[in-house]
């Protein structure tokens, strides 16, 4: 699909200073402008005017770059109609970066500067020499998360380097703030090579009570992730792998309540054999399902393509594909109930639909263009997306703040399996069955009670899997005892 075809959006937003007579009429020019190149009128600033002249600014969402540079000409082109500024708000947004420290406590006093400075620390530093336990009671550890990125799988944008990468971290430390009040850190590392990623996070693990991978390329990942675990007493979570796959499951498992169907009776494609499409295959083969197709770019994996495969392709190889399939996507799709795509835009067609089994689930992630736009899939019982504009959004940020609040809240030494699977029936259970709906399967991102289940659910399996350091609830932001 191409950009004329996408619907504006607020990631290519911008606004407009402009001047214009003070007359009747003027300003519905400029919006017939703006409408008649397909942008999207925004917020309309309260005019400042004089005399003669109004000054006033407009936000206008647009399709893309191209785009933004058609509508402004637009308005240049309006007589008597002066274009002062344009400003990008997504960069403005950024600017001097989106995150800052501040204190807890203020220094406003000799008193306080020598309790929470010299001489006062050094009691502090002395008792948690003496037990390092205590290092979760008076430091931030309590409440910390690192988020590590080598900059080498950066959204949809590929290996684009640590700094290019810092906005996205940037990004994720503040829903961890926003969403269950942690603490995250941006690390970005200038370095590819795994051995040297394992040692740096080792070494700087002292101050998180968890460790965030995020970005990082498979199959690297998955060795990062599996030494730094068995290294560390801290929980390591590879989000690209373990978030998708927890919100995954939770959309299939409200969407099976709609079908009237249980996971062993499933067919499930899963297009694309990277980090999340190995987690996702691993998590709904816990969950029940049995038949599971997994493709690449050279169509389906089976046991016969053994001698071209990397090691976490042989593992799919030898743990799905019960019946032997071969073949591209579209004979994969043949009498399937479920397809989730983690891999590129506009691999699925309408007619590769028709060969599925009757009411197709459909779970098209890639982004920002997903392996199938909903308008085409219109045939499907149930669509789903990585994108915000459309009915039941498949994110992330459904799991990871809560997965490690709950993680932080009993100190746990690591999430287990079974912690990931109790996040995705704690966010299923997020929309009450009568609520349930083909455009309804997944909880709003900004529904309060996600993150609060999900730690609650995260917390009780941690205990029961034994990998918690305390028997009790921490209050959230605060380093319990």
């Amino acid at each position: 699909m191409n950009s004329t075809q996408l619907a504006p959006s607020v990631s290519h937003s911008f606004t407009m200073q402009l001047q214009y007579p003070n007359q009747v009429g003027m300003f519905a020019r400029i919006a017939q402008a703006i409408g008649e190149r397909g942008g999207d009128l925004g917020t309309v600033e309260n005019p400042v005017p004089d005399a003669k002249v109004m000054t006033r600014g407009i936000s206008v969402r647009a399709r893309d770059g191209s785009h933004v540079e058609e509508i402004v000409a637009a308005v240049r082109n309006l007589e008597r109609v002066k274009v002062v500024q344009v400003a990008d708000r997504v960069f403005r947004l950024h600017a001097g970066g989106k995150i800052s420290i501040q204190n807890k406590a203020p220094i406003t006093s000799r008193d306080t500067l020598s309790m929470a400075y010299t001489p006062g620390v050094a009691r502090v530093s002395s008792a948690i020499a003496e037990d390092r336990r205590k290092v979760w009671q008076f430091t931030v550890k309590a409440n910390s998360v690192a988020v590590v990125s080598d900059g080498s799988a950066v959204l949809g944008l590929g290996d684009i380097g640590p700094e290019a990468a810092m906005p996205v971290m940037e990004g994720k430390a503040m829903l961890f703030k926003q969403f269950a009040d942690i603490d995250a850190y941006p690390i970005c590392l200038r370095t590819k090579d795994s051995e040297a990623i394992i040692e740096t996070v080792s070494n700087l693990s002292v101050g998180f009570g968890g460790i965030n991978l995020e970005d990082i390329a498979a199959p690297r990942c998955f060795e990062i992730e599996k030494k730094l675990q068995r290294r560390l007493d801290i929980p390591v979570f590879h989000d690209d792998q373990h978030g998708t796959a927890i919100v995954v499951l939770a959309a299939l498992l409200n969407a099976l309540r709609l079908t009237n169907q249980k996971p062993d009776q499933l067919k499930v494609v899963i297009s694309g054999a990277g980090a999340a499409g190995v987690a996702i295959t691993r998590m709904l083969l816990s969950a029940g399902v049995r038949n599971i197709v997994i493709c690449d770019r050279l169509g389906i994996i089976h046991e016969g393509r053994l001698t071209d495969l990397n090691e976490s392709k042989l593992w799919l190889a030898r743990h799905t594909n019960p019946r032997g399939a071969r073949g591209s996507l579209a004979d994969a799709l043949k009498e399937a109930n479920v397809f989730i795509g983690v891999s590129g835009p506009g691999l699925v067609s309408a007619k590769m639909l028709k060969r599925m089994a009757p009411k197709p689930i459909i779970f098209a992630l890639a982004n920002p263009t997903p392996e199938i736009m909903p308008e085409e899939a219109r045939k499907a019982f149930i669509v789903a997306t990585g994108r915000s504009d459309y009915p039941n959004q498949i994110n992330n940020v459904l799991a990871f703040p809560g997965v490690f609040r709950g993680a932080l809240n009993i100190r746990a030494r690591q999430i287990t399996e079974e912690m990931k699977i109790a996040a995705a029936h704690a966010i299923a259970r997020c929309i009450p069955p009568r609520e349930l709906s083909p455009d309804y399967i997944v909880p709003s991102v900004f529904n309060s009670q996600v993150v609060t289940q999900v730690a609650e659910a995260v917390e009780k399996t941690g205990r029961k899997n034994g990998v918690a350091r305390n028997g009790h609830r921490a209050a959230p932001g605060r380093n319990g005892e």
